[in-house]
């Protein structure tokens, strides 16, 4: 049997490979991408998440699972403002962008908020080190949680003005292009980013490559939950390289690209990103 092509994975995080209910990584995913990275597959993955979070539910399952020695995955977190690697050794230093970073005196004031009008259904993220973010509690439902998310949105937005913090939009509301702005409120499923329009998917696809210089694969894989993440894709297209991404919510939408996008038939976030990684595994166990 001819081996299956060498691919590149670049993986959201909440959604295709932690459940967006339990937040963790369930252990099949984690033997998949052990199983990928062992046979010469570079695993980055493009979060929104803290490098804290992906240590904690990422590199430790696979520590605990056994890295091969000689093998590295890689970290690109909070949209492109935090990045490390990882191996049977532990981790690499973080690096931070600093000019990503929002001011600390706006973050301090959406804690407040949060704890004040807004603690029944989310929590403050502590672990962001440039983006200030907020999260609904795992024992809330999501729909609950998310009639509380506009309302919150819209009080951040009214502090971002409060601290002159130049022009801000919701990310929906957003052009597909407009240098004007200056910082974006992002909501997902289960937060809500506020962030640098500097950061990005494809920020942190950039940053993807340029962790492995010099490895870099022709042909890749990117999965995602969200419209934002296709940036991953885009930014590969456009710089030359063979991509098809995975799309393991399509019920939000799929846009019109010019690279093929792939689902799991009926299988949503988890279940799909397991479809996916372990049908690359049996794959590349078969070939050997």
């Amino acid at each position: 049997m001819t081996p299956p092509v060498r691919m590149g994975l670049l993986l959201d995080v909440d959604g295709p490979v932690a459940s967006p209910v339990t937040r963790t990584v369930r252990p099949d995913i984690i033997a998949a991408l052990l199983a990928l990275a062992a046979a010469g597959w570079p695993v980055i993955f493009n979060t929104g998440r803290s490098d804290a979070f992906i240590r904690e539910e990422v590199m430790e399952p696979m520590l605990a699972a056994g890295i091969p020695e000689g093998v590295a995955f890689h970290a690109v977190c909070e949209k492109g403002a935090t990045w490390f690697s990882f191996t049977a050794s532990g981790p690499t230093e973080l690096q931070v962008d600093g000019t990503l970073a929002l001011p600390v005196e706006f973050g301090n004031e959406i804690r407040r908020l949060v704890e004040e009008e807004y603690a029944d259904h989310m929590f403050f993220d502590e672990t962001k080190r440039a983006m200030v973010s907020i999260e609904q509690r795992v024992d809330v439902d999501n729909a609950d949680y998310l009639d509380r998310q506009g309302p919150f949105d819209r009080a951040a937005m009214e502090i971002m003005q409060r601290f002159d913090m130049g022009v801000c939009r919701l990310s929906h509301h957003l052009p597909d292009s407009d240098d004007s702005v200056d910082y974006r409120v992002d909501p997902t499923i289960i937060s809500t980013d506020i962030e640098s329009v500097r950061v990005g998917k494809d920020l942190g696809a950039e940053r993807a490559l340029q962790l492995i210089a010099g490895d870099i694969p022709d042909t890749w894989r990117t999965v995602g939950d969200s419209r934002t993440d296709y940036a991953m894709a885009d930014y590969l297209h456009e710089h030359g390289y063979s991509v098809a991404h995975l799309d393991v919510r399509p019920a939000d939408g799929v846009p019109e690209k010019p690279y093929p996008v792939l689902t799991e038939g009926d299988l949503i976030h988890d279940d799909a990103g397991a479809a996916f990684l372990l049908r690359c595994a049996d794959t590349l166990a078969a070939a050997y």
